[in-house]
């Protein structure tokens, strides 16, 4: 995504600025995000928001994706999801007064920045602009169909590894696809609204399968072993290239390769 814009990413640091990005999102909620910004910008001489507006970009392109999961389930079983939204929500009117207010600030917040000559303003207009730099990158990279596929790939390969470790205990072995797909619709949400999932993700799991009348204490030991799985890959990993940072780009800095 950076090749568009005139800069070249080693693969060594692209792949340890990922996974530190992903353990440094276990202390604040998309922290991770900024903090691969910042070690790209580091090592490789990558200005900051053009870095973070392609993170961006990646983040838009996965809200994509999980779209259309929910779009397909809705389609899939329209009926069953309609029921139970019926039956447990209701309409709360303060809540689209807050949305409707949040929007206005943040149309005016922009407005002022591209109007005012204010010095601070015009360094956010800079950086806005490195940003959509970025995030437009998606659209003028050279390899964007295998950026397309690549990212579908990482989706499907993330739902059957949900899927598979169903059979890992016998009360959720066997449960149709369908039922599998929700839980992973609600443990995705819970990674993005959390600190990683840290206690939310298998909460998350028990709620969509509480839907279906699951038990308790399987669809909760089920979330566990997913999140402890996933978490310990990321925290090894991410700890392992949080130290070979620094010691590999003294021996091998930017200028060298």
């Amino acid at each position: 995504m950076l090749e568009p814009l005139g800069y070249e990413l080693r693969i060594s640091n692209s792949i340890m600025a990922v996974f530190s990005g992903y353990l440094i999102n276990y202390t604040i909620p998309r922290a991770g995000e900024i903090s691969r910004a910042t070690i790209i910008s580091n090592y490789e001489k990558i200005p900051f928001e053009k870095g973070m507006g392609t993170i961006v970009a990646e983040r838009v392109a996965d809200v994509v994706v999980m779209i259309l999961i929910i779009s397909g389930v809705l389609l899939w079983k329209f009926d069953i999801i309609y029921d139970f939204l019926y039956s447990n929500l209701k309409f709360n009117s303060k809540l689209l007064i807050l949305f409707i207010a949040l929007i206005l600030i943040v149309f005016i917040f922009f407005n002022a920045i591209k109007n005012s000559n204010n010095r601070l303003f015009k360094k956010l207009r800079s950086l806005f602009k490195g940003f959509m730099e970025g995030l437009l990158s998606i659209f003028i990279m050279k390899k964007k169909w295998a950026f397309l596929a690549h990212t579908l790939f990482i989706w499907l390969m993330y739902i059957l590894m949900f899927y598979f470790t169903s059979f890992s205990i016998p009360q959720t072995s066997g449960l149709n696809f369908f039922i599998i797909l929700i839980g992973f619709i609600a443990a995705s949400f819970s990674v993005a609204a959390t600190n990683g999932g840290i206690g939310a993700y298998p909460l998350a799991v028990y709620a969509a399968f509480s839907i279906f009348d699951i038990p308790e204490a399987p669809s909760l030991a089920f979330g566990w072993i997913m999140w402890v799985s996933h978490t310990l890959l990321i925290v090894i990993v991410g700890g392992i290239s949080l130290l070979l940072l620094p010691i590999y780009n003294r021996l091998y800095p930017k200028n060298r390769s």
